[in-house]
């Protein structure tokens, strides 16, 4: 038989149920319902329901068929007028579980026929998210347990050997079969160390333009978010934010494809199972925003890398260290190594837990889907999405509450990653200030012996560089005039060159000038009268005395070799 696609919703007095069953007979079919049961049959749909409340038949109850879209709605009124039916888009957990074949089943769970958030769980006392700690104490081989478990609640063993072929791809621990929890944390933290790289932490560290990008990403969750501080503003039920998260058509498909199944665990299993949630959750918050909603064929590899529970079967005994441990991973794995992106995606899951068991339902049927659609990776669907995807819909409401405050709680800083993030930043910092100085230094006006004719050229018309040098010349102190006669003599003397300075201002003489300088003239008609030359500015109106500079070609003057400067009067 098949089990046809159905919805639910309500009102106040009637909870309302649509069945679509294409081609089916529309005169035969058969509805039942009492309490808690319905049954729907229509050749070959079938359909059993455990509702979440009691409905009655008492002759108001309503029945009507659309043949163009083939659906059936069935109006069943409420045995309590005005009561609210919680948890009706969790498709999976209002399934009837499967009846065991052998005539009597060797566990048995009580009370599992009624399938409500009350009856679900069979403890309502405050959920202590801390372990209470005792001394390591050695333990001989011979005691060990053969195999070692892991999967959702430690309920599996033995996959992995099984599997080895394909697993290999997917998990970073070997031989998780027979490696103990304590050494697969113990080899975790060293492949961590091993795999963490200074340079590429640092270079998106100074370099963050792409990782400042997505984190303005805005997820889906921040929207919804809003929309439930507004309604809490608002004094209204905390029941009705259920409503603010919708499945789509194929989520809502994946939830009536899994089967309805009840899980014994023990007190630390079922604590496991909340802190792995918390750890899956921070590696799909991160994916989802360096990818910025759209996955990609990275996205699997993202998910289980990021993940020690998926990717090390880690186990917890606290909240704090799952951020620890994810902040490590994000900082020695991905693409995009980021501090900033470890304490966003830290956020972004604690909107996810604050919104309820749909909004969490909805990430776990994404990354469902991711590992279904990767080859190796949909392994850990059958370890650990899978169950997780029906576990949630039977979940206390409250303990997500209770762990989202306890997970908000947490403070992350760098030294608690154990990386020496904060020592790197400093030595780059240090670094990068030392070049800066570097640079200036070599920049600054004089300093460059390798400076050209062109660094200093006095033409006709101001360019920015010789601007810029007039400017620091005009810096110097005023009493001062050897200080402009050394910074000329070194990166401004050249061969086949000759300056001169006059009250009018700085003329230079190139090698085109060269026979009138070979005779030891001052060629101050080559300098316009009253024209001011943009190399020294104010210089000229404080010298009374004209500066020849020469650097002569074994030049001779009179007969006699002349070489260096030449400094003499003014003859005009």
């Amino acid at each position: 038989m098949l089990t046809p696609a159905f919805d639910l919703s309500q009102d106040s007095d009637f909870l309302t149920v649509a069945i679509r069953v294409p081609y089916a007979r529309v005169s035969e079919f058969d509805v039942y319902f009492e309490g808690v049961d319905f049954k729907f049959y229509a050749k070959p749909y079938f359909l059993r329901l455990n509702l979440p409340g009691r409905v009655v038949e008492n002759g108001s109850e309503q029945g009507s068929y659309d043949v163009d879209k083939g659906i059936f709605t069935i109006r069943l009124p409420k045995e309590t007028p005005g009561q609210h039916f919680e948890g009706l888009n969790m498709l999976t957990a209002l399934l009837a579980p499967r009846k065991p074949r052998m005539a009597k089943p060797l566990v048995e769970e009580i009370g599992a026929t009624e399938v409500s958030e009350e009856v679900a769980e069979d403890d309502d006392e405050e959920f202590d998210w801390e372990i209470e700690q005792t001394p390591y104490e050695e333990v001989s081989e011979s005691s060990l347990h053969p195999q070692c478990h892991y999967g959702f609640g430690n309920l599996r063993s033995g996959v992995v050997q099984q599997l080895q072929d394909e697993l290999s791809e997917v998990l970073d621990v070997k031989d998780p079969d027979f490696t103990p929890a304590a050494e697969r944390r113990q080899k975790r933290l060293a492949a961590e160390l091993a795999k963490f790289d200074a340079d590429h932490y640092l270079a998106d560290f100074f370099d963050d333009e792409a990782i400042e990008q997505v984190l303005k990403y805005d997820p889906w969750w921040n929207d919804t978010y809003s929309k439930m501080m507004a309604s809490l503003g608002e004094n209204k039920k905390q029941d009705d934010n259920a409503a603010l998260v919708c499945f789509s058509e194929e989520e809502k498909y994946q939830l009536r494809k899994f089967v309805n199944k009840s899980y014994l665990l023990d007190k630390n299993a079922h604590r496991q199972v909340y802190y792995s949630l918390i750890d899956i959750l921070l590696a799909y918050c991160y994916e989802i925003r360096v990818t910025e909603g759209e996955q990609n064929v990275e996205s699997a590899w993202n998910i289980r890398k990021l993940s020690p529970t998926l990717s090390w079967f880690e186990t917890w005994t606290n909240v704090h260290e799952i951020v620890v441990s994810f902040g490590r991973r994000v900082l020695c794995y991905p693409l995009y190594r980021h501090f900033k992106l470890v304490m966003k995606a830290y956020r972004d899951t604690v909107k996810v837990l604050q919104l309820g068991k749909n909004a969490v339902l909805k990430c776990l049927l994404d990354i469902h889907k991711i590992f279904q659609e990767n080859d190796p990776a949909y392994i850990l669907n059958d370890l650990y999405i899978s169950d997780y995807c029906v576990w949630i819909q039977k979940t206390k409401s409250k303990k997500l509450t209770a762990l989202a405050e306890a997970l908000r709680e947490i403070s992350l800083t760098k030294a608690q990653l154990g990386l020496e993030l904060e020592e790197l930043e400093a030595a780059a910092l240090l670094v990068q200030e030392e070049e800066t100085s570097g640079k200036m230094v070599q920049s600054s006006p004089g300093s460059s012996p390798e400076s050209t004719d062109s660094e200093v050229s006095a033409s006709d018309s101001a360019t920015s560089s010789s601007s810029e040098d007039s400017a620091s010349e005009g810096e110097e102190p005023e009493g001062d005039q050897s200080a402009p006669v050394t910074s000329l003599r070194g990166p401004f003397l050249e061969e086949g060159s000759t300056l001169l300075i006059s009250n009018g201002g700085v003329c230079r003489n190139t090698a085109d000038q060269g026979a009138e300088v070979s005779q030891g003239l001052l060629l101050a008609s080559s300098c316009a009268p009253g024209e001011r030359r943009p190399l020294i500015q104010e210089l000229g109106d404080q010298l009374s005395t004209t500066l020849q500079v020469s650097v002569p070609h074994s030049t001779t003057l009179g007969g006699t070799a002349v070489y260096g400067t030449e400094v003499g009067t003014d003859a005009q």
